[in-house]
């Protein structure tokens, strides 16, 4: 991936804003935006940077599944978790640097459970998105859900 020009995070800059999540196109047999593409899934993706302070990611989860994978920015998976995982109907999670974390006041009030911190090893990646449609039918339904997801950096 080192070597690679055209790699995930390349293909994604155009077609993505910085700590925006955006919906990616529905794949077809002509053309996909990424190799080997499940087309049972919609997929959206947060190209994110960190310098500009954590991000919190907020995703309703689908009715048969969704999952969220964090990549470096040269694709170097560090993070996943789908909506069982999460046990509620939003996966909410703040990522930081192990920088900003080391600046997060520990508060016994919040707990582990009440707030899920990721600590991104590059202060640039993707967050990918992912919500399972069990029918072509119910493809809309799952892109749906993904639109609504957020990505923003949050103050310091």
């Amino acid at each position: 991936p080192r070597t690679a020009t055209q790699d995930a995070y390349a293909r994604l800059t155009p077609l993505t804003e910085t700590n925006k999540m955006t919906l990616l196109p529905t794949p077809s047999a002509e053309s996909t935006l990424m190799p080997f593409v499940d087309p049972a899934f919609a997929t959206a993706v947060c190209r994110y940077d960190l310098t500009q302070g954590p991000l919190k990611l907020q995703a309703p989860v689908s009715q048969p599944y969704t999952a969220v994978s964090f990549y470096t920015r040269r694709d170097v998976a560090y993070y996943a978790i789908n909506d069982r995982a999460a046990g509620r109907r939003t996966i909410e999670l703040d990522l930081m640097t192990a920088e900003q974390r080391a600046q997060v006041q520990d508060d016994e009030e919040v707990t582990a459970a009440d707030r899920l911190i990721v600590t991104s090893p590059t202060t640039t990646g993707l967050i990918i998105l992912r919500a399972f449609a069990p029918e072509p039918g119910a493809i809309p339904l799952a892109r749906g859900v993904l639109n609504t997801a957020t990505c923003t950096v949050t103050p310091e």
